[in-house]
């Protein structure tokens, strides 16, 4: 029986939909969940209702996956999807089935989906259908693919990346045939968009366990954004040093990537997986701080850098620089942000309009700037508009 139950209007679509005559279950991660004692964050349910029915039943539904029988229905302000038992024809692009059909029993349907832990329902009196055994390996924290893993992976390659994730993510292991089947089938990986395995990728970064993401090395699954693969690639557990954030975590994984020789850069590798520019440029700047082998050791050094790469790369730089050696970095930057002393133009107490005033102009308006900012950040007493116009005035003549 479940440790956790559905919600009250998670209830109401079953119960309505079982009063009109069709079956229905809560099916996938949500029955996982519930089964672990977790909270799912989203409830799926299949039925044997068809969409048009579906939506007939619940006039405020949304029909938000029609080709895959899926409709979303909206109780109040809560939601969950509905899809129609279905079976599923040839996957030419190993991502997407090429064509779906409609099926009357709930086995047909539980038959197409990844894992045994994911192919167990419960029906609205808490009934549970288990026809793969999945109880058993969530038991015995283990992932199994339904069925042939080889056909399971060979329809949807990105069913690899997620039993990595969910391996990470539960701390489960990945049955041995399955496991051999992912690495005899990782060439497929190269089908998936970019965006999809970045998701992935970052999913299992942010897991309890992120240091699992150089599995997707080891078993052949990046290949197609590396120069090499080494054989072992020894984090000394700094991913799981650092908080749970996106940044930290994708700079420390890709600085060690390429310290180890598997991609020609930081910032090559993450714009392949299609980061935001903004996250490229953040990990990129830090991941060059984190190669100088000299680190900053006085406030002055830190505001020189955090005028360079801005406040977000060296933060993070300096969060992956404990996490990879211990460095104190965190606690001197810390200081240095705390003091409030200028380490940028548009802290400067004078501005370039002050400097046009007394006749400074183009290229040497600009030196004048930099040189007044350095001067600031050595001697942050004198951030005063009048000393700085006296200096600047001075060091013109």
């Amino acid at each position: 029986m479940p440790a956790v139950y559905p919600p009250k209007y998670v209830r109401h679509i079953l119960v309505t939909l079982q009063s009109r005559g069709h079956q229905a279950f809560l099916v996938g991660g949500c029955t996982r969940d519930m089964l672990m004692g977790r909270c799912p964050q989203d409830w799926d349910i299949s039925t044997s209702a068809l969409p048009e029915q579906v939506m007939e039943i619940f006039p405020d539904s949304k029909p938000t996956g029609l080709k895959h029988g899926t409709v979303t229905v909206k109780i109040n302000s809560r939601s969950a999807e509905v899809t129609t038992f279905r079976s599923e024809g040839a996957y030419t692009d190993h991502r997407h089935p090429d064509m779906v059909s409609f099926v009357g029993d709930l086995t047909t349907d539980l038959s197409r989906r990844d894992f045994t832990m994911n192919a167990i329902a419960f029906s609205p009196d808490g009934l549970m259908a288990d026809p793969f055994n999945g109880t058993s390996d969530i038991d015995n924290h283990l992932i199994r693919a339904v069925g042939v893993p080889e056909r399971r992976f060979e329809e949807d390659a990105l069913r690899m990346f997620r039993a990595v994730r969910f391996s990470a993510r539960l701390n489960f292991e990945i049955e041995k045939e399955t496991l051999e089947a992912i690495k005899l089938k990782a060439p497929l990986a190269a089908n998936i968009a970019a965006e999809r395995i970045r998701e992935e990728m970052e999913k299992i970064l942010l897991s309890r366990s992120p240091e699992k993401i150089f599995e997707l090395i080891e078993l052949g699954l990046l290949d197609s954004y590396l120069i090499s693969r080494p054989q072992l690639i020894d984090d000394g557990g700094s991913l799981r040093k650092l908080p749970k954030k996106a940044l930290n975590r994708w700079t420390c994984f890709s600085f060690l990537l390429e310290t180890y020789g598997c991609i020609e850069s930081v910032e090559d590798f993450l714009s392949k997986l299609k980061l935001d520019n903004r996250s490229i440029k953040v990990c990129n700047g830090a991941a060059q701080m984190l190669k100088d082998p000299e680190c900053p050791d006085t406030p002055v050094g830190w505001k020189r850098l955090l005028n360079k790469y801005g406040v977000d790369a060296v933060s993070c730089a300096a969060m992956c620089g404990d996490a990879l050696r211990d460095g104190g970095y965190q606690k001197q930057l810390k200081a240095v942000l705390k003091s409030g002393e200028c380490f940028s133009l548009k802290h400067l107490a004078v501005t370039g309009n002050d400097l046009m005033e007394i006749g400074l102009r183009g290229r040497e308006l600009g030196e004048m700037l930099l040189f007044l900012l350095d001067y600031v950040m050595e001697f942050p007493q004198f951030n005063q508009r009048d000393i700085l116009l006296s200096l600047a005035q001075g060091t013109e003549e």
